[in-house]
């Protein structure tokens, strides 16, 4: 794979400047090609990372761990290109309940200094290692700092001499045509950071609802917050009848509630089954007397349900992948307590 990717680069390139053509002036064909180089020399020098990643990965996962646990912080210190990506990690690693804050090299020599605390652990970004405000940083960085994980394209830098950890990120070549702009190698840092982040939350056992309670606003935050008690159909708007009704019964009582199914219950209110609309009427074509038959010979027994604390986004993926309309909710004794429409769902924006 990666010899394929490596001869359509070289094609690309020989193609990227025509001499023949003036300046500024490319065909579309000629500009798809030029931006598809460009993805496929970053996915190139992402697959040579991925192949790379060691031990050391492992070891930076722990140390992150460890600060958490200890209640400390996660700092993030880049320049440049490297401190934007630094805060995207930032805002990642806090997204997902891990304690980051990104520290300005520059602002860190006139007083910012104190964000960093003694405990904390420090995750340097600098695909060179040698920026100047970084190293000018950190003999001070050492003094509280607890360990500087380095994530650098070059192993024997300054900065991965002083580090107690080293990432390698290095690449082979940018995607850029001039071998100037940052392509690949902040492709490749902002990978890896993403790497760190996301097995660091799959081993501290971070959850959805714990994604959710850190998202509480806008539509993410009510589609993993609600719970089923919050959506389910109750009291009149529960179509509900008992084993001994006809389906004309159940059918008037759907209709009162202007709902598409009814639910069945024992005397206990436990749950025998579910008669929908779509029932009714497939049973009218082969039956024109079925109003006078009992509902339990008709309904649908055993039918899927749900705990009322179940969470919305599972009943959306129930609904889907059994392709059912409604969904009867228990309660903790199985008591039929109420019952999920898929238009409901759709009214509220979580479908």
């Amino acid at each position: 794979m990666l010899r394929r990717l490596n001869e359509q680069r070289e094609i690309t390139r020989l193609t990227w400047i025509d001499p023949q053509r003036p300046f500024g002036q490319s065909s579309s064909v000629d500009l798809i090609e030029k931006a598809r180089s460009v993805l496929t020399i970053e996915a190139s020098q992402l697959q040579r990372l991925a192949e790379r990643i060691d031990g050391n990965f492992t070891q930076a996962v722990e140390a992150l761990e460890r600060t958490l646990l200890d209640s400390r912080k996660i700092v993030i210190i880049g320049v440049g290109k490297s401190e934007n990506i630094g805060k995207k990690f930032v805002a990642t690693l806090n997204s997902t309940g891990a304690t980051a804050v990104n520290l300005s090299c520059l602002n860190a020599l006139h007083g910012d200094l104190g964000v960093l605390s003694t405990g904390d652990l420090v995750v340097a970004l600098s695909y060179s290692g040698e920026t100047p405000e970084m190293i000018n940083l950190l003999p001070h960085i050492k003094k509280r700092a607890t360990q500087i994980i380095a994530i650098t394209g070059a192993t024997a830098s300054t900065l991965a001499k002083h580090s107690d950890l080293v990432l390698d990120t290095h690449v082979e070549e940018e995607a850029c045509p001039l071998q100037l702009a940052p392509t690949s190698s902040s492709t490749n840092m902002l990978g890896l950071c993403d790497a760190l982040a996301m097995v660091l939350l799959e081993k501290r056992g971070f959850r959805a609802e714990d994604f959710a309670e850190l998202h509480p606003g806008g539509s993410l935050g009510k589609y993993l917050l609600t719970r089923v008690g919050d959506i389910m159909r109750t009291g009149s708007a529960l179509a509900k009848v008992s084993e001994t009704a006809s389906v004309q019964t159940a059918v008037l009582s759907m209709l009162e509630a202007r709902a598409g199914a009814v639910v069945i219950v024992k005397e206990d209110q436990s749950l025998a089954g579910i008669f929908t609309h779509g029932d009714f009427v497939r049973g009218y074509q082969t039956d024109r007397e079925i109003g006078d038959a009992l509902i339990v010979d008709h309904m649908t027994q055993n039918p899927i349900t749900v705990q009322e604390n179940d969470l919305a986004v599972e009943v959306i993926k129930i609904l889907r992948d059994h392709r059912i309309d409604d969904l009867i909710a228990l309660n903790e004794e199985g008591q039929t307590v109420g019952l999920i429409d898929v238009q409901d769902l759709s009214r509220r924006g979580l479908a």
